[in-house]
């Protein structure tokens, strides 16, 4: 008699199977990355902290994630994709439970912690499932599903987490994650394939991912803490040099290693390294305009927290429906159109963004909105299709963890990034509008900030044009070649 595990593995339908349990991973994580923000405010005053000590809540687990994703996607690749990333599910859905169940901040700063190592072994080995799974002709299909999920759940994370803070306690946030990761972690156990049985023994690079994890976060510590008052920012010489040092002796020792943490053959091929940059990049051109939107919604437009928070929501939304067309396009015309088309859409969409004034309408920052969502969901399927493609089987979890590695190294060099440009460019700005009298004063410093905001968009611009030129020198790869 068949057991339904085998029914499964054997269904013409099983990468679908497959891909259904992926989605669950995805949403459960995005929706988390997106939820939690809306809680801030409520969260500080349940635990009676200040913002430096809360905002580690956001920071300790992106740390966390960026840090362990290549770590876990080699593990991976050692061991098994079904179990690494099932345990994924057990320590994101434990995780959850513990910092809804915090007793003071500390506590949930450490729980925070457990859940980003299970979000790290979900998201380094949700690409790796997919490209294992599907044909060449239909992953970038599948890829653009994933990346459609994902941006829905992060578009749905404030409207739920507002909900469950107005009607239940800040802490329903992490609970809400307990029965998606329960749900995940049997749906993975019984659909996701058997990991294969590699030969011989395989060892972990102990040193090289030490001296990585070290070169990282020395990193990450520069870029987060660049515009703060503390000793990471009082240091930062000091860490871009550990950085430097750190990266270079990487280098040195994984070169001679026989099983290296990180394989660097993978860098030769120029389109896994092309689309890694460009990748980056585009999250840089994202995340800076999406860090200082809300800043013009409330203090130039004047609108309510409520209001600014429904109006960024068409980016993840726009994002979530070209990401279905162009994951699917690219598997019939290539990914390079879509890449180079992508990322000149987004300069394009930062330029209209420029245009914007002290008495735009809703309906011009809406549309500019969706441009730009629109623009990324354009791009990152196929970007994503070519970087997996690019990689061995043998090293598929590694690839993804390091493409999602870049992602968040985007994320938080467009956040960095439009801190110090928009801070600096306004203080120099406010100073010639200190003597001014109101209403004078506040019109001048209105007009202030929005030479500030340009001047981030400006920049932004110039990145999303460096990542089109990249795209358009990637080698012809998938349908192109055939």
């Amino acid at each position: 008699m068949e057991t339904p595990l085998r029914g499964i593995s054997q269904s013409r339908h099983f990468h679908w199977y497959v891909l259904g349990t992926v989605l669950i991973g995805a949403f459960m994580s995005a929706l988390d990355a997106s939820i939690v923000n809306i809680a801030m405010p409520s969260i500080i005053v349940s635990y009676h902290s200040r913002m430096g000590v809360v905002e580690w809540v956001s920071l300790s687990y992106l740390l966390t994630l960026t840090l362990l994703l290549p770590a876990m996607g080699r593990l991976a690749d050692i061991h098994g994709r079904k179990p690494l990333y099932c345990s994924g599910f057990v320590l994101f859905t434990v995780g959850s439970y513990f910092c809804g169940a915090a007793s003071d901040i500390m506590a949930l700063i450490a729980w925070r912690v457990v859940q980003a190592a299970g979000a790290a072994l979900l998201q380094s080995n949700s690409l790796a499932l997919i490209t294992q799974v599907f044909h060449e002709r239909e992953r970038g299909r599948a890829i653009g599903i994933q990346g459609a999920v994902q941006a829905a759940a992060m578009s749905l994370g404030p409207f739920i987490g507002g909900i469950l803070v107005e009607h239940f306690s800040p802490m329903a946030i992490f609970y809400v994650n307990v029965p998606i990761g329960l749900a995940g972690t049997l749906v993975g156990w019984l659909v996701l394939p058997r990991p294969t049985v590699r030969k011989g023994r395989h060892s972990f690079d102990y040193p090289g991912g030490i001296l990585f994890t070290v070169a990282l976060s020395s990193l990450m510590l520069v870029l987060t803490q660049m515009t703060a008052h503390n000793w990471f920012a009082d240091h930062k010489a000091l860490l871009l040099s550990m950085a430097l040092a750190t990266f270079g002796a990487f280098f040195l020792v994984e070169r001679r290693t026989p099983e290296p943490f990180i394989k660097l053959s993978l860098f030769r091929e120029r389109n896994f390294t092309i689309g890694n940059i460009s990748g980056m990049l585009s999250y840089v051109a994202l995340f800076a305009p999406m860090f200082l939107l809300p800043f013009y919604l409330e203090k130039i437009l004047m609108l309510d927290p409520e209001r600014a928070g429904v109006l960024l929501t068409p980016v993840p939304m726009a994002l979530s429906v070209v990401a279905l067309f162009s994951g699917y396009l690219s598997d019939k015309f290539g990914v390079r159109p879509f890449t180079v088309g992508g990322m000149a859409l987004t300069a394009v969409s930062l330029f209209a963004l420029s245009t914007l004034h002290h008495d735009s309408t809703v309906f011009g920052v809406v549309w500019r909105m969706f441009l730009l969502g629109a623009s990324l969901g354009l791009f990152t399927p196929p970007n994503n299709r070519s970087v997996m493609c690019a990689a061995p089987e043998s090293d598929l979890s590694v690839a993804g963890g390091l493409l999602n590695m870049m992602r968040s190294l985007g994320m938080m060099c467009g956040v960095a990034f439009a801190q110090l440009i928009y801070s600096r460019e306004l203080h120099t700005l406010l100073n010639k509008a200190a003597g001014a009298s109101d209403p004078a004063g506040r019109i001048l410093r209105q007009h202030d900030m929005m030479m500030s905001f340009d001047k981030v968009y400006s920049t932004m611009i110039f990145v999303a044009l460096a990542a089109a030129v990249l795209s358009l020198v990637k080698e012809p790869e998938g349908i192109e070649k055939i």
